[in-house]
């Protein structure tokens, strides 16, 4: 029999097609617990975290290379977010002299690094939250850390101490399980998917126990959050929850009740928690009336003034940290807003807004391109939801909005761990929509 025999093949290949097998089961299982215990680090170690992303990117490279499987890096978002990748690498090439990549080297890396997120997100979507087990996994770990942050800010809030005996925040703000007053982001992008889905399979029992159920579950985690005492997390969790009453209606008397009750809690908080009221209601309504002259209002007035100098490659990743001391963009309204705040320096790493960041990063090219991204987001997790609302596709869905919503203060779009929370959540809800998909045109097929 020669090696060209057609019966060779089959027996030769077997060895082979065991191996990649084994290798592929390999990849998928430790990119599934990288998976799982990223948001476990990204509560308490941020490097670790970074790892455990890196893992699962690497184990879905692997896959791709033993499958020989590339056709995603064609399909929906993916082309769109390779090219905003693309762009906001040019920008960043450390060539000062064609006024490219202002930045330097460190700022050329830092924009290389990014396409991790992307790919984390990507591989979710693909092939590590494929299976319904592993997305089930992924809500209840998700649902542990949510109720973990609950847990240590309602303890916090009733004896003044965390489960590790740390205090209030310096300005008055819970920490949770934190020792920085940094609970109140994650928690108001994990309520909507995680107390969302509990909330709607009380109230589908139609029982008058487990209505008041839903009810106090929202209710609590509404008002955990309002006092924690930091203005955009509580506006972003109320969001959110209407978000996802729109989209499921037995949700939204539930919901109403908890926000007015949530806005009753504000209203008294003047006497049951002075800083709660500071910050939510008096310094609030003040940034609001003096914006311009408040602090958000000099960052985002630095980020029109290089983005005016700058208009078609920014300054590249990291643009307004390395820009804004700089006099050319304005060195009277830079010395005017030092003095306003008594001699402190006003500047920032990045401008407390997602769109300014990737209008000063990558120019207007670069906003229209993260403006493109962000609605083929939205439209892949959105696809068929108001067809059929699935509770977690609706709390994935809100969660994401809020996220990228424009009008807010934001952390830096990549920074950790906001970033890495935003990139697992997006990936989980696309990685739903994936799954739903094809049960819905199955479900849309006329009867014959």
């Amino acid at each position: 029999m020669t090696a060209h025999s057609p019966f060779a093949t089959p027996s030769a290949a077997l060895p082979e097609n065991r191996r990649r097998g084994a290798g592929m089961a390999v990849a998928d299982r430790t990119a599934l617990v990288a998976t799982l215990l990223t948001p476990v680090f990204l509560m308490h170690g941020h490097a670790i975290a970074e790892a455990t992303i890196g893992v699962a990117n690497l184990c879905f490279l692997a896959r791709c290379l033993l499958t020989r499987d590339w056709a995603w890096l064609r399909g929906g978002w993916i082309p769109l977010g390779l090219a905003w990748w693309g762009w906001l690498g040019v920008c960043s090439l450390p060539l000062p002299g064609l006024g490219v990549g202002e930045g330097g080297i460190g700022s050329a890396l830092q924009a290389a690094a990014t396409l991790r997120f992307l790919l984390f997100a990507a591989a979710m979507q693909v092939s590590i939250l494929q299976e319904p087990p592993a997305r089930r996994w992924m809500y209840w770990v998700l649902a542990s850390c949510a109720a973990y942050m609950l847990v240590n800010v309602a303890l916090q809030f009733l004896t003044g101490y965390n489960i590790y005996g740390e205090g209030h925040s310096r300005a008055g703000e819970l920490t949770g399980p934190f020792d920085k007053p940094r609970v109140g982001p994650p928690l108001s992008r994990l309520v909507p998917p995680v107390v969302v889905p509990i909330a709607a399979l009380l109230l589908a029992r139609r029982r008058w126990p487990a209505t008041i159920g839903a009810g106090a579950l929202i209710l609590v985690s509404a008002c955990l959050v309002v006092v924690v005492s930091q203005r955009m997390p509580t506006i972003l969790t109320a969001t959110g929850l209407l978000v996802a009453a729109v989209l499921l209606p037995r949700l939204r008397p539930v919901v109403v009740i908890a926000l007015v009750a949530g806005g009753v809690l504000v209203g008294t908080s003047a006497i049951v928690s002075p800083p709660t009221w500071k910050r939510l209601v008096v310094q609030f309504s003040s940034q609001l009336e003096h914006f311009g002259q408040s602090h958000y209002g000099f960052l985002y007035g630095r980020s029109i003034t290089m983005a005016e100098q700058d208009p078609v490659t920014g300054r590249g990743y990291d643009g307004f940290r390395t820009g804004c001391p700089l006099p050319r963009y304005g060195e009277r309204a830079l010395e005017e807003t030092r003095a306003r705040f008594n001699g402190a320096e006003v500047c920032t790493p990045h401008p407390h807004n997602f769109y300014m960041q990737a209008l000063t990063d990558g120019g207007f090219p670069g906003l229209m391109l993260f403006c493109g991204v962000a609605v083929a987001w939205l439209v892949a997790l959105g696809r068929g939801l108001w067809r059929d609302p699935a509770p977690v596709r609706a709390g994935l869905f809100a969660s994401t909005l809020v996220q990228l919503w424009p009008v807010q203060s934001t952390s830096s779009f990549f920074g950790m761990p906001m970033g890495g929370w935003f990139f697992l959540l997006l990936g989980w809800g696309l990685a739903e929509s994936r799954a739903a998909l094809p049960l819905l045109a199955e479900e849309s097929r006329p009867v014959r």
